[in-house]
Formats: structure tokens, sequence, C-alpha cells
């Protein structure tokens, strides 16, 4: 009887997270969308933006893999969308042929910077307690 109280509060604890998990990822989308961005797309830009402090920095696909709750071919997909945009640049890792960089361009690293408050602000929205 314990057993099953305990089981019913996990189940019940794991379907809040997932409930403020999908209200924060729709709130993301909304004030993002005016942009031409989602959710996905700012993560890997903001991703970008924290780990390339100055122009020219680049990151390794596989590095952001382990960051984004997306699979790789999803992921591949993201950043082929970003960099028509010219919001990203890829190019092949000279020491590793198998393995890919990306960079923010000027344009990503400004768009982030505008649209970085008001994923925050969403953020501070969604998850206020």
């Amino acid at each position: 009887m314990a057993a099953d109280l305990a089981g019913s509060r996990l189940a019940e604890q794991w379907r809040e997270i997932l409930c403020v998990h999908a209200r924060t990822l729709c709130e993301i989308d909304r004030v993002l969308h005016p942009y031409g961005l989602g959710a996905s797309d700012f993560e890997v830009l903001d991703l970008l933006a924290a780990e390339m402090s100055a122009p020219g920095d680049h990151c390794r696909v596989q590095n952001i893999a382990g960051r984004v709750h997306l699979s790789q071919s999803a992921l591949s997909r993201l950043i082929g969308r970003l960099e028509k945009e010219g919001l990203v640049r890829r190019s092949v890792c000279e020491e590793d042929r198998r393995g890919v960089w990306v960079a923010l361009t000027e344009k990503g690293r400004a768009l982030h910077a505008e649209v970085l408050p008001l994923q925050r602000e969403a953020l501070a929205r969604t998850l206020k307690r």
C-alpha cells in the first residue's frame, strides 16, 4: 500500500515536470516565433554564444549534441536550417575529417543578443514558483 502511494506520488511529480517543460517550450516558441526561431533553435544559438567568447571561435557539433535534447540527425537538420538563414557557419574539422565545427555568424550573434531577453523573460514567467 505504501509502495503504491509512493509510486503514485512519483508519477504525479513526473507529470508535473512534463507539464512545466511543455508549458515553457510553448511560451518560448510563442515569443521567438516572430523572429523565425523556435526553442530548439534558440538553445543551439545560446550554447554557441556561451562557448564562443570571441568572433572566430567555433564549437564541435559533437559537443553541442551532448547538451541539447535532440537526436544527432535532428541537430544536424537544425544546424542546416540555421546555416541556411545565415545564423551559423559549418566547417570540417581539419584534425578529424569526421568532425564538424559550427560557429555563430555576426547575424546569428546579433539575433541571439536581440532575443535573449525575451527567452529569459519567458523562462521567468513559466518557471516562477
